[in-house]
């Protein structure tokens, strides 16, 4: 399943493209399992009794054609990333699966305690692309971000209920950091030098998320009993919900089928 903290320097300008790039062995990511305590009084996760939630994304129709992305303004992206390079707004699999959904709880969790986990989630900026294109992190969770790149890159998000930040980062292995203090669906992230990079972050509060792959499937496991709303998000169809009911020790499963057009 594809699923999937910067200095705080909002505002900085783009880097001269002139300055040099080195090298550098990226640092390994943050664990990012364990969790702070909860809030006193809080409702907490019997995992005796939690249930799953399970299901699958389809597309109907014929996905547009993806776009073919031209590096030649940068010589270090052909030649990090060879051959013909294309947008990945529609990742579809045999039978009209359909990746890069991010599906998430959107109601339903009143009551519960989540704090962020300890660890980070990891963005990469490697052949010219954010890996992943979309992906989901804790509200307050660390945000690392690495260059796997010998070219300057810089991460410009443009947040509507968070701060926007824009921060260069000139040096091969260069890892800056960032959080989101607030949940917000979906965070656009840009590159202001190469123009072709996107990403999308879904910044919720709680663990209950997933981004699907080719594939389509997603699941949530240790879900308390309850009855949710999910919804899916997709970045050129919009979204969609459904009410789901979570019975105790059981599991859910949901469907949703995007139009092509």
């Amino acid at each position: 399943m594809h699923s999937r903290d910067f200095l705080a320097l909002a505002g900085v300008p783009v880097l001269a493209m002139a300055i040099a790039c080195g090298g550098g062995e990226p640092a390994a990511p943050a664990d990012s399992s364990a969790t702070a305590a909860p809030a006193a009084g809080a409702m907490t996760v019997d995992s005796a009794t939690a249930g799953r939630i399970t299901g699958s994304v389809m597309l109907e129709g014929t996905p547009p054609e993806e776009q073919v992305i031209r590096m030649n303004a940068d010589p270090v992206c052909m030649r990090e990333a060879p051959g013909t390079q294309r947008t990945e707004m529609f990742i579809v699999g045999d039978g009209g699966t359909f990746g890069n959904v991010f599906i998430y709880i959107k109601d339903g969790l009143d009551g519960y305690d989540f704090p962020a986990p300890t660890g980070s989630v990891e963005l990469d900026q490697k052949g010219c692309r954010y890996l992943p294109h979309v992906f989901g992190i804790l509200a307050g969770q660390t945000l690392s971000i690495l260059n796997s790149d010998p070219t300057l890159h810089n991460i410009h998000a443009l947040p509507a209920n968070n701060a926007e930040f824009n921060t260069g980062q000139p040096i091969q292995g260069m890892r800056t950091e960032q959080r989101f203090e607030n949940p917000e669906i979906m965070v656009p992230f840009k590159c202001d030098v190469h123009g072709w990079m996107n990403a999308y972050a879904g910044v919720v509060e709680h663990p209950y998320f997933a981004v699907t792959a080719a594939d389509g499937a997603f699941q949530m496991p240790n879900v308390p009993p309850g009855t949710y709303t999910l919804e899916a998000w997709h970045e050129k169809l919009g979204t969609q919900t459904q009410s789901v009911t979570v019975d105790a020790s059981g599991t859910a499963e949901v469907s949703f089928t995007f139009p092509a057009n």
